[in-house]
């Protein structure tokens, strides 16, 4: 007897059929993007994983929210909605930029999301954000180099910050990893 469950959609599967289904060519997503065909190819062969940056602008490209290109483990039935376990949470991005994310929120069905996020040493946001949304972060371990605005700001453990649709960037120059939990009102991933 074999086994007739569905296979789980991958990213890059997710990817194709967006793209083919708005009629965009291969080559017209790459050139948006600003990158090559071979490499939008492999991530659609699921051959390379692309940056937090990359699905960004990839969500953006095919006007999808970020939450629709993240796997996902399924949660038993009793916790769909209320639990996320440690081992559960839906990863975003490869980590390629140096910050590695969870959704620490059960779904995207709230007003804001929650996400846990680590920024690994010598690590810096490649391109600065700018999205509509009021953002607060918490600092549990590390330290963190945060540019709001035109404002700098050094942050560490305990240190909380608010960030208003206004452009920022952040950066870890420090030899160890730091540890964040952000809330994103309203929800971007």
């Amino acid at each position: 007897m074999t086994d007739q469950s569905p296979q789980p959609a991958t990213l890059g599967a997710d990817l194709r059929a967006l793209r083919k289904a708005r009629g965009t060519t291969l080559a017209d997503l790459a050139a948006q993007l600003g990158r090559s065909v071979g490499w939008l190819s492999q991530v659609e062969r699921d051959k390379s994983e692309p940056s937090i940056s990359d699905l960004r602008a990839i969500s953006t490209c095919l006007n999808v929210p970020m939450s629709m290109l993240f796997s996902h483990s399924a949660a038993p039935v009793a916790e769909q909605g209320y639990v996320v376990r440690a081992g559960a949470r839906r990863p975003m991005g490869s980590g390629e930029e140096g910050l590695i994310e969870e959704l620490l929120s059960p779904d995207l069905t709230d007003d804001f999301e929650m996400v846990h996020s680590t920024f690994q040493p010598h690590s810096r946001m490649q391109t600065p954000a700018d999205r509509p949304t009021q953002e607060v972060g918490y600092i549990i371990s590390g330290r963190l180099n945060l540019l709001i605005g035109d404002r700098a700001f050094d942050v560490g453990p305990g240190d909380s910050f608010r960030i208003r649709h206004e452009r920022y960037q952040w950066s870890n120059p420090y030899d160890e990893p730091c540890v964040a939990v952000w809330v994103i009102a309203p929800p971007v991933y």
